[in-house]
């Protein structure tokens, strides 16, 4: 497990913040030259800001392996019931593991909703044994398998930035796509390595990635500019309590088989929600969103209701505290202080554990 250095952080950002994080939200990796003329200040000012947040443990650049084929790679929800006064103690000794790399502490039906990533539903179901079962603490777990997800976090923005803006920053992203084959091209030692890192600093230089993998500057810049056109996504997260949508919640719903896709198009476009994910279960739709109000969670829901008549929610969670987000471990004021770095569940027999302890 690798540490943030967390000071306490400033009580709000200012309008250049949200700018500085709108910009990487579009173009994570952009050059500070470029976020500099975007934004109309000196780049030395725009990095400058980024570090303060970056190091406040406020905002944060993650690296995360591409999912594309579900023959390679299994998702799901796992409920998570804990014995009383129990589910702190559960969540930080999941949190420990890289195949689980979200987990929040809610109110409601159960106690902890936490995201898992495994090669297979043999290894689903040795993980949901070996990790949750066999946590002190957990009374009773139960798992939706994800078999698409249609929206999902990195494609939320804060809207700072004009139009104008966006487009030159989208404009200079370099180009991306699925593999050219189904199945992934081999992940050498090196890719692993690379992802391990930029999953904890999605920014760090390629001089620096050289230096820690022991690669020339050319390979290193040949081989990130591959991982990232095809087999790595970038997203830059910001500590909730600061986004302005304080408040998250999670449903769970359903809605005649022939209206699953549908259905999860149309939610992928409501603004409030962070990430949809369509399940083999009791429910055929978890719907992760973000509000910004207590009042918001049944005021959403008739929402959805109207627009969505077939919706029929049947149950919620108020999300108490999100206790590792992509990674990231978070303080109870939604601040980074430490990541486990993510692994890449496409490899096979990857070992599963966690790198030594470090500031970054």
């Amino acid at each position: 497990m690798q540490d943030c250095a967390a000071p306490e952080p400033e009580p709000d950002l200012d309008e250049l913040d949200r700018c500085v994080v709108h910009a990487l939200q579009i173009h994570p990796r952009a050059p500070w030259t470029l976020v500099g003329e975007v934004l109309g200040v000196n780049p030395v000012t725009a990095a400058r800001r980024w570090q303060r947040l970056q190091e406040a443990g406020l905002a944060w650049v993650t690296a995360y392996p591409r999912l594309y084929d579900p023959r390679i790679v299994v998702t799901g929800t796992v409920e998570v019931d804990a014995e009383p006064g129990a589910a702190e103690d559960v969540a930080q000794a999941i949190a420990k593991d890289p195949a689980v790399p979200n987990i929040k502490l809610t109110a409601g039906g159960r106690d902890l909703v936490a995201a898992v990533q495994t090669r297979s539903l043999d290894e689903l179901a040795r993980l949901t044994t070996s990790l949750f079962q066999r946590t002190p603490g957990v009374r009773a777990t139960r798992t939706h398998v994800s078999t698409g997800v249609s929206t999902e976090g990195s494609r939320w923005r804060l809207r700072s930035l004009d139009e104008a803006q966006a487009a030159r920053l989208e404009a200079a992203l370099p180009p991306s796509g699925p593999p050219a084959a189904l199945a992934e091209p081999r992940w050498e030692e090196l890719d692993t390595r690379l992802l391990e890192l930029l999953s904890v600093d999605g920014r760090m230089s390629l001089r620096d990635l050289a230096a820690a993998t022991g690669t020339s500057l050319t390979t290193l810049r040949r081989r990130v500019q591959s991982l990232l056109a095809s087999r790595l996504c970038l997203r830059c997260d910001l500590a909730r309590p600061l986004s302005g949508w304080p408040l998250s919640a999670v449903y769970f719903a359903s809605v005649p088989g022939q209206y699953v896709e549908e259905t999860s198009k149309v939610l992928a476009g409501v603004r409030e929600v962070r990430s949809c994910s369509i399940t083999a279960g009791p429910y055929n739709l978890v719907i992760d969103v973000w509000l910004r109000d207590l009042r918001d969670v049944h005021a959403f829901e008739a929402h959805l209701s109207r627009r969505l008549p077939r919706l029929t929610v049947a149950d919620r969670s108020v999300v108490l505290r999100t206790v590792k987000h992509m990674g990231r471990l978070l303080d109870h004021d939604g601040r980074c202080v430490g990541v486990v770095p993510l692994r890449n569940p496409q490899v096979a027999g990857e070992r599963r554990a966690l790198g030594s302890a470090a500031r970054t």
